[in-house]
């Protein structure tokens, strides 16, 4: 099978790329107009972009299109899920219509790789996306595979980001990083 694995970034990709690539043909592709700033982008895309050299790994970048994104996240709140839902939708939304731009059978993401990401709205997001333009979702749940991308990715000195990457999750982050200094 022909398979578009979405990355959002170097470390998240070891693990779910090496699983996919020992049965399937894999490109990647990386779709982050979530992340912020743009220097933070660059960074994470630039780590990605080294490994996928060193390792002969295909990688695709789309559009950065901060306002599509911002347009889509609009007025929805974290705590109800609806937000990071719609992020997912427009990051594997644009990698399922390049998956059929390019041919491809099927797509997956790294996004399943981390604890922090809710599977189940990955999973629902992505079959519903990949329905619309006619490719396959393959549902994977590669949080087991966690620790040992984290160890491999600190072993190879890879960037390793403290956010999800949406201005939002920068500013929780810093939000609870303050709260556990306070405590």
């Amino acid at each position: 099978m022909k398979l578009l694995l979405h990355a959002c970034c170097g470390p998240c990709l070891l693990e779910p790329y090496d699983a996919l690539a020992a049965e399937h043909e894999v490109r990647v592709v990386y779709a982050n107009p979530n992340i912020h700033p743009r220097a933070e982008y660059e960074r994470r895309r630039d780590t990605l972009l080294a490994y996928a050299a060193e390792n002969g790994v295909v990688v695709d970048e789309l559009d950065y299109d901060t306002d599509a994104w911002e347009a889509a996240v609009a007025g929805l709140d974290r705590e109800s899920g609806e937000r990071c839902r719609a992020c997912f939708r427009v990051r594997l939304g644009a990698a399922a219509r390049h998956a059929t731009e390019l041919g491809y059978d099927a797509v997956a993401t790294t996004l399943a790789v981390s604890p922090y990401q809710d599977p189940d709205s990955i999973r629902e997001v992505g079959e519903d996306v990949c329905a619309e333009v006619g490719v396959a979702f393959v549902v994977t749940d590669f949080r087991d595979r966690y620790r040992e991308a984290t160890r491999r990715s600190r072993e190879l000195g890879m960037y390793r980001q403290n956010y999800c990457g949406c201005r939002y999750s920068e500013t929780e982050a810093i939000e609870a990083r303050e709260a556990r200094r306070k405590r």
